[in-house]
């Protein structure tokens, strides 16, 4: 015999799932109390969205950017120098997506696209993006009046939580696209 969950009455139970005894009354409180958990679970889910810094919607943009980059630029070569780059399985990733004005110095330019491509590990974090390497195979990539352009941008740019989400939502479907392209 089991207890039904809502009355306390004794019951024979007809399946395994039954938490109450079957009247009708019973069974539409426990559908009550099953919405009002599931109100109070997005509840707590808004509000804990609602703490976040923007921080966290900017790192998890920039992420998607950079995977978006190192999947675009796989199997090409390094734009520092010749290395190809290719997915052998290292500790940490194979290859970088290195920016060419450095976010330490560019940090408006962290998100945008062109300013990011695929680096080997030893030109990127070895020899600090390689920069004066890395200008002519942009010019070749994306020719002089577009680096140049890139060069000279110091537009700031201020993301909301709104842009950041969209420009992450953006990237995944790219990276997504990318995927079935390939596959």
């Amino acid at each position: 015999m089991s207890r039904c969950s809502i009355c306390r009455a004794e019951y024979e139970r007809k399946y395994m799932s039954q938490s109450t005894c079957g009247d009708s009354i019973c069974k539409t409180e426990l559908r009550r109390q099953k919405e009002r958990q599931k109100a109070e679970k997005d509840s707590i889910k808004k509000r804990k969205e609602a703490l976040k810094q923007t921080s966290h919607y900017h790192a998890k943009a920039a992420a998607a950017v950079r995977a978006y980059v190192r999947a675009r630029d796989e199997g090409k070569e390094c734009i520092s120098c010749d290395t190809l780059l290719v997915k052998r399985g290292a500790p940490g990733g194979d290859y970088d997506a290195g920016h060419y004005r450095g976010v330490g110095r560019a940090k408006h330019l962290e998100l945008v696209e062109m300013n990011i491509n695929g680096q080997c590990k030893h030109c990127n974090r070895d020899h600090h993006g390689s920069y004066h390497e890395q200008r002519p195979k942009m010019i070749e990539r994306y020719g002089l009046a577009a680096v140049e352009k890139l060069e000279a941008d110091q537009e700031p740019r201020k993301h909301t939580r709104t842009d950041l989400q969209a420009i992450e939502a953006h990237y995944k479907a790219k990276l997504k696209g990318l995927k079935n392209e390939q596959a």
